[in-house]
């Protein structure tokens, strides 16, 4: 499989589903977090658009969304979340195992990412994943083995404050399993505002004095080799 060529298609569509405006019909408001949804045209379920304010630099919140070493300390949602492989500077794949949610009813998935960072002009970062096959990690008895179709943040300067970045979050993922499709829409928009509602309090963590901190770079410092 050629990844990388995957990994830039990916980015691509992400890019895609930012710029199309129609059909999307707001399933959630929070916390002035906005999730709205229109069919996936990958499968038979969602695909989810989260948007909201973070207080941190693009290039910072960039770095700090899929650092392996940072992830499981704030997203409550997973259990793991490693880097098994690495392609290239900005090119790796992931294996992520997550909790199980919805009071119990869906059960831990794991997932076998391709993960791709990609800077854009104006200092718009995308970082895209697509489940792919990868023999080192095969499906094993212990979880179900989801998919995650063409997912990716957008994290771009807040133009009255470029301090504070947009973020915009697409999530179409198949969960796989015997799964009722209502449970999932029931309870998907809560899970993806507390998601950024962890991300921030995971930043707000790690910006304190007691903090192990993440500014050592402004290019996405989880894919560079330490």
């Amino acid at each position: 499989m050629d990844y990388k060529a995957l990994a830039q298609e990916t980015a691509r569509e992400v890019l895609d589903y930012s710029q199309d405006t129609s059909g999307w019909k707001v399933v959630k408001t929070s916390k002035k977090i906005t999730v709205s949804s229109k069919a996936s045209k990958k499968f038979h379920g969602n695909l989810y658009r989260v948007e909201g304010i973070i207080p941190e630099s693009t290039a910072k919140l960039s770095d700090f969304l899929y650092k392996p070493e940072n992830r499981v300390t704030w997203d409550k949602s997973l259990k793991v979340y490693n880097m098994v492989h690495r392609i290239d500077s900005d090119t790796i794949i992931c294996h992520t195992i997550t909790q199980s949610f919805a009071m119990g009813s869906i059960s831990p998935r794991d997932f076998i990412d391709l993960v791709y960072f990609k800077r854009y002009e104006g200092n718009m970062d995308i970082i895209s994943s697509n489940s792919v096959d990868f023999p080192a990690y095969p499906p094993s008895s212990s979880y179900v083995r989801g998919y995650n179709h063409a997912c990716g943040y957008i994290c771009s300067p807040l133009q009255e404050n470029p301090a504070h970045s947009k973020l915009v979050m697409f999530i179409q993922t198949e969960m796989r399993g015997k799964l009722s499709p209502s449970i999932i829409e029931a309870t998907m928009p809560s899970n993806l505002v507390s998601f950024i509602l962890n991300a921030k309090d995971g930043i707000k963590a790690l910006r304190s004095p007691a903090g192990r901190g993440y500014h050592q770079s402004g290019h996405s410092s989880f894919l560079k080799k330490k």
